[in-house]
């Protein structure tokens, strides 16, 4: 039993080890090249990508450990009350209609940004710029709306 409580403790140790040494690497003063932004030469640090692809990893780490919680606990919720496991059923359903409405919303126009060169502001990529600025407008506004509610819901009671 006590190796069990230990692997987290040597995942932890052995991420911020991996960590440390990317951000030492990308920090260190050694440059790839160097790139012209609105007349402005900036140096580009030779272990970018590698910086870029450690956090890419441990976004989809953390994405992967949280979904695969939420789905043990909502297995476990449909054993034990299968009307509170229905409701949040629902609420997912809701927010991937949400998303689907935000991209339908975006626009696959190209957007005119200064100083920029790239084809990555056009089409799906341009889409879904728009669909995740109109999603945190959407949830910005009803997290706001909560509060207030909340608010005036507990002077009411109150």
């Amino acid at each position: 039993m006590k190796n069990y409580k230990l692997i987290p403790k040597i995942t932890l140790w052995v991420l911020m080890a991996c960590g440390i040494i990317c951000s030492v690497m990308f920090y260190l003063p050694y440059s790839e090249g160097s790139l012209e932004v609105a007349g402005d030469f900036l140096n580009i640090p030779r272990f970018t990508n590698l910086m870029l692809f450690w956090n890419y990893a441990l976004l989809a780490l953390v994405c992967l450990v949280t979904l695969a919680f939420v789905l043990v606990k909502y297995v476990g919720m449909f054993r034990t009350n299968v009307k509170k496991a229905l409701v949040s059923t629902a609420v997912v359903i809701g927010f991937v209609a949400l998303v689907l409405i935000c991209w339908g919303l975006g626009s696959p126009e190209q957007m005119h940004i200064v100083g920029y060169e790239g084809s990555d502001n056009v089409g799906a990529m341009a889409r879904l710029s728009d669909a995740c600025l109109y999603l945190t407008y959407i949830l910005l506004c009803a997290t706001v709306l909560t509060m207030a509610g909340g608010y005036i819901y507990t002077k009411l009671v109150k």
